[in-house]
């Protein structure tokens, strides 16, 4: 009796052992299963798109992406065809409007410039911008304050590029800007928030901007 006793608790033992076992298997399996994991870890990355952004661009566009400074402390950054063109780190940006001319058909550099919009000459723009070639692209990006020392002539230059904010442009407020000598219309391309005390994220300043796209590539 006492034999048949313990073969049956060893038998119960068991049984409940493979029990506990395959079910907590199960639940693993089902939860790795309903959670989309494996055993192996994955080998796909998220692909890199130029400039950083967030898309690809089709055939004969360029990607850009161009970004305001931050009140008077952070600079702008200006990203062409997977090519800064202008930062802090190139050292090449400065108070007020930082500008870069692009060749619209093969996507080159052509000329970087800074113009202080605050003390500077505003002379000095209004010749930059009226020597610009046809289908030359143009990306803008402002720092600190784009328009203390804005004319109307210098306003007209920008309209003719395409601009559809210039005229509003006012003392401290962020301005980013891509357009083209040569356009038939207004650009797509441009991003304007006023400096309001009410609004300002900063102390004096408004929010950075940042834009991103596709210039399409001049062909004729």
């Amino acid at each position: 009796m006492i034999r048949y006793m313990a073969l049956l608790t060893t038998l119960l033992g068991i049984w409940f052992i493979m029990q506990t076992y395959f079910d907590r298997s199960w639940k693993a399996i089902s939860l790795r299963s309903w959670l989309g994991a494996t055993d192996k870890p994955s080998s796909k990355q998220l692909p890199r798109h130029k400039c950083g952004n967030q898309k690809s661009c089709p055939q004969n566009h360029f990607a850009f992406k161009i970004i305001s400074g931050a009140a008077n402390v952070v600079g702008p950054s200006i990203c062409f065809d997977d090519m800064v063109l202008m930062s802090s780190v190139k050292n090449n940006i400065g108070r007020g409007l930082n500008i870069a001319l692009v060749n619209g058909t093969s996507g080159q550099l052509l000329k970087t410039d800074i113009f202080d919009m605050y003390s500077g000459d505003i002379n000095k723009l209004d010749t930059f911008l009226r020597e610009i070639k046809r289908g030359t692209i143009v990306l803008t990006a402002s720092y600190d304050d784009a328009a203390t020392k804005m004319n109307d002539k210098v306003r007209a230059h920008f309209v003719e590029l395409g601009s559809s904010h210039v005229s509003k442009l006012g003392f401290r407020d962020n301005w980013v800007f891509l357009g083209a000598k040569g356009l038939k219309n207004k650009s797509p391309f441009e991003k304007h928030i006023k400096n309001d005390e009410m609004t300002n994220k900063y102390d004096g300043w408004p929010e950075l901007l940042e834009m991103e796209g596709c210039a399409p590539r001049k062909m004729d």
